[in-house]
């Protein structure tokens, strides 16, 4: 295992404040995930000295994915502080506007960019990018594995994995998504803590028939809508998101076919550009398809085991979940180097600042599903209305408003550097 070099475990001063530090070179620490919070959170620890170990169920580092925004002065900070802020502008999509339109792709009205992509936005995929970039040297990357079993000894957690051999570790952190692996060895069973909010989502690729440049359409029917966006100023490729309104289904989420059927179905018979972003959905090998759902558990840590990002307090869209999971990755190794490594302290203290703010995020994706697929065409009629208010200047502001309150509801102490 490569370690980060070590540094005296004694107390230092924040130059900003009185709050003090300890290295912790000392504290063993095992993530699970690699998508965005595992790199995060590994980033984060780094600063303070920790020894990480990051395992990774798929071979690779995941690229592509939904383009994810942050907003506000709390977002920047955290993003400031890890020293990822101007690499994250160096990669940004610079998406423009995006544009309900009519069956024959006439517009109806215009989505202003600051309203769908915040402050800045950026592919999940780069993102991650970045900050594996600026870990990798010094954290034991392990991908191709999972882990097996955890079995917290009160003084340790010694952890099996599917393919490689046993070990030990200080603390372990469950950062593997909305439906983590990590969380129903440690905490029960996913049925417990999912809340599902009536409809699916589904992304993949598609050629950029439309033309389009940094820009992006929407197109509902009652129950179903599609968008097609253009993102990177690519002229051959776009991206397809299709949402619909449903009971809750039963899939093997690992079954690419079965997931393919259920869009197929769904989407027969839909106007617009939809036949052909379904032809492109038969040729795909990369498809993301998910319920819109949230996760509420009861608490954030259990003994030497800690949740963090979707495996928490995930939102599928909608709620701002790549920024709550970086800023609870800042927390959770700010409040660890606070306290020495000391977990419990640390773990009530991560538990303290993030429950509250998380909560407060995950309230501006419930509407998520209704806001690009009404269930009649009455509400959409009703939603374009609404839109055309929303891209007023005045509207708009205050719409953005509300957004950047939800960001920045959350009191950040002066961690050191």
């Amino acid at each position: 295992m490569t370690k980060t070099p070590s540094t005296n475990n004694t107390q230092s001063t924040n130059t900003q404040g009185t709050t003090n530090a300890r290295s912790l070179a000392h504290l063993n620490v095992l993530i699970s995930g690699a998508s965005v919070a595992g790199p995060a959170l590994a980033l984060n620890l780094l600063r303070y000295g920790a020894r990480v170990t990051v395992v990774e169920k798929a071979p690779e580092l995941r690229g592509g994915g939904f383009a994810v925004d942050f907003r506000g002065h709390v977002h920047r900070r955290v993003l400031t502080d890890m020293g990822i802020w101007d690499d994250i502008h160096a990669r940004q999509t610079h998406m423009g506007r995006q544009t309900v339109v009519d069956a024959d792709g006439s517009p109806k009205v215009d989505l202003p960019s600051e309203m769908m992509s915040g402050d800045v936005e950026i592919f999940r995929g780069e993102l991650a990018r970045i900050m594996y970039e600026r870990t990798r040297d010094r954290v034991e990357y392990v991908f191709g594995d999972s882990i097996a079993t955890l079995t917290d000894t009160g003084d340790g957690v010694d952890v099996t994995f599917e393919k490689g051999p046993a070990r030990r570790f200080d603390l372990v952190v469950g950062a593997d998504g909305l439906h983590s692996h990590t969380r129903r060895l440690a905490f029960g069973d996913e049925s417990h803590y999912l809340r599902f909010f009536d409809h699916y989502v589904a992304g993949f690729e598609v050629p950029n028939h439309l033309g389009l440049d940094r820009t992006g359409r929407v197109y509902s029917e009652p129950g179903r809508a599609v968008v097609i966006a253009n993102y990177d100023g690519d002229p051959e490729r776009s991206h397809a998101l299709l949402c619909f309104r449903s009971e809750q289904l039963s899939y093997d989420r690992r079954d690419l076919t079965a997931q393919k059927r259920i869009l197929m179905e769904r989407f027969a018979g839909m106007g617009w550009e939809v036949p052909a972003a379904l032809k492109a959905l038969e040729e795909t090998d990369d498809l993301y398809f998910d319920a819109i759902a949230q996760i509420h558990v009861d608490r954030l840590t259990k003994g030497r085991v800690a949740l963090l990002g979707d495996a928490g307090y995930g939102a599928t869209m909608g709620g701002m979940g790549t920024g709550v999971a970086v800023v609870g990755s800042y927390v959770l190794a700010g409040e660890l180097a606070l306290a020495g490594g000391d977990h419990r302290t640390a773990f009530a203290a991560y538990e303290a600042r993030i429950t509250d703010f998380a909560k407060g995020c995950q309230k501006t994706s419930g509407n998520a599903g209704p806001f690009f697929a009404p269930p009649t065409e009455r509400r959409i009629r009703s939603r374009d209305r609404m839109y055309r208010l929303l891209a007023s200047r005045p509207l708009a502001a205050f719409f953005k408003k509300i957004t950047v309150k939800a960001a920045t509801a959350i009191k950040l102490p002066e961690y050191p550097a």
